[in-house]
């Protein structure tokens, strides 16, 4: 008789940000295939994708014309190395991002990851810099970053050093580079770092808009666009970390748009492909192209590459993910519906129970305060939330709704509902249901 999904799954898997030994005494959700904004698991049950699978699906699963895409690509080749070579579909995407992105990126360099993306522009900052100071002598050496408190860019030893969540990088502070840090909103601490240090600082990274995995904290007003011109002003690169925020998420293509930066550099993820294909992108000014052009021997050549760099499946479904938001109009449709949820939200901003609500676009965190972690109380959310048919994830205690775009307002009304629901039934049985719960706001 064959093993079950589950035996092997706790015999062999090693999952990502879990902790295994809680794991393996539990039986996992094992999903089978997807429809539209539902998933289904291997019982047939179906379950709202209320995350996104992890941030990333826009138009649902099984979308036609990406599927259609990505055979008609099998069909040609499923793989072929951009070292060396160029192929259709990676010149295709990069013509139609550098017509999509902030006006002066006109470089694209294909990665798998958004961690990846984050990494390549590290790098290429970096040595940009360092090149330069070989050319004048010497005088100058930018080895240094400024990040934001609580940034998260990925997993990556570089991604990590630019990050500031403590449970995910604590553990890997001896192997990481000294970076800056400023909190979001304080240019007044940016512009005196650059007036102090600009001549060491390579690039100051952001996530525009909205930290992510910081539990979805949204910035003020006009903090993106007063760093693009402290950077300007000292000469220092500005990375947008996009992953997150890119392909809609905010309501616009990408995020920097809504206060109207062009970075230096553009890291892409998630959305790129539509949820489909792991594919990343980083996107480049020609000034800093212009700064690796030279002889053989000069040196200049940026050495980094991944196998899988341009992928043309990757590049086939976001392709066609960048046509479906053009056919289906994904951005025009997507308004109405960010203002439902906003108006769904209310009431449960004033629930007993949750402590505050923050969110931008198709970003949401529900915080339910601070408790003792040893309650789990966003695990108990979501476990509820699946009894109810509705994937979601939390982080701590922050519970996030992070929807794709394609969502119908029936089934945006049911999230919002049952996360509701599950709020009330978590808090209920970690204290009990005649205990009153005592919310404190979360620092």
């Amino acid at each position: 008789m064959a093993a079950s999904t589950t035996e092997l799954d706790h015999r062999h898997l090693w999952h990502p940000f879990t902790q295994q030994r809680g794991w393996c005494d539990s039986e996992p959700l094992a999903i089978d295939s997807g429809d539209g904004t539902d998933l289904i698991d291997s019982e047939g049950r179906r379950y709202i994708d209320g995350v996104s699978s992890l941030w990333c699906n826009v138009h649902g699963h099984r979308h036609p014309a990406l599927d259609a895409a990505i055979r008609e690509q099998l069909d040609r080749v499923a793989h072929s190395t951009m070292l060396g070579l160029t192929h259709p579909g990676a010149a295709e995407l990069a013509a139609q991002l550098v017509e999509l992105a902030p006006p002066g990126l006109n470089r694209v360099f294909y990665s798998e990851s958004g961690s990846t993306a984050v990494e390549i522009a590290l790098k290429m900052a970096f040595q940009y810099w360092n090149q330069g100071r070989q050319r004048d002598g010497g005088r100058h050496q930018r080895n240094a970053f400024v990040c934001l408190t609580d940034a998260y860019h990925g997993d990556t030893i570089g991604s990590v050093s630019v990050g500031g969540i403590d449970t995910f990088h604590g553990a890997f502070g001896p192997l990481l580079f000294k970076s800056h840090r400023v909190d979001p909103g304080d240019t007044r601490r940016l512009e005196r770092l650059l007036e102090l240090h600009g001549h060491e600082i390579a690039a100051v990274i952001v996530e525009p808009l909205v930290q992510g995995a910081a539990g979805i904290r949204v910035q003020p007003p006009g903090f993106l666009r007063k760093v693009r011109e402290l950077t300007e002003a000292h000469d220092v690169f500005l990375i947008a970390d996009e992953v997150a925020t890119g392909f809609g998420r905010t309501g616009t293509m990408f995020a920097c748009e809504q206060e109207r930066v062009s970075p230096d550099f553009l890291c892409l993820g998630k959305g790129l492909t539509g949820g489909y294909l792991p594919l990343a992108a980083t996107l480049a000014t020609e000034r800093v192209y212009e700064g690796f052009l030279g002889e053989a021997d000069e040196g200049r050549t940026f050495f980094h590459g991944h196998t899988f760099t341009g992928n043309p499946l990757g590049c086939a479904a976001a392709i066609a993910s960048l046509e479906v938001f053009r056919s289906e109009g994904t951005l025009v449709r997507l308004q109405p519906k960010i203002r439902l949820l906003s108006e769904l939200l209310a009431p449960v901003a004033a629930m007993d129970e949750v402590a505050e609500v923050r969110g931008r676009g198709f970003m949401v965190g529900i915080d339910l305060g601070e408790h003792d972690p040893s309650l789990t109380l966003g695990h108990r959310v979501t476990v509820a939330a699946r009894e109810r048919g509705v994937i979601i994830r939390p982080l701590g205690d922050t519970v996030v709704l992070m929807p794709p775009l394609a969502i119908s307002k029936a089934d945006l009304a049911r999230l919002v509902e049952v996360t509701a629901d599950s709020i009330r039934a978590a808090l209920a049985s970690a204290y009990g249901r005649e205990e009153p719960v005592e919310l404190r706001a979360a620092a």
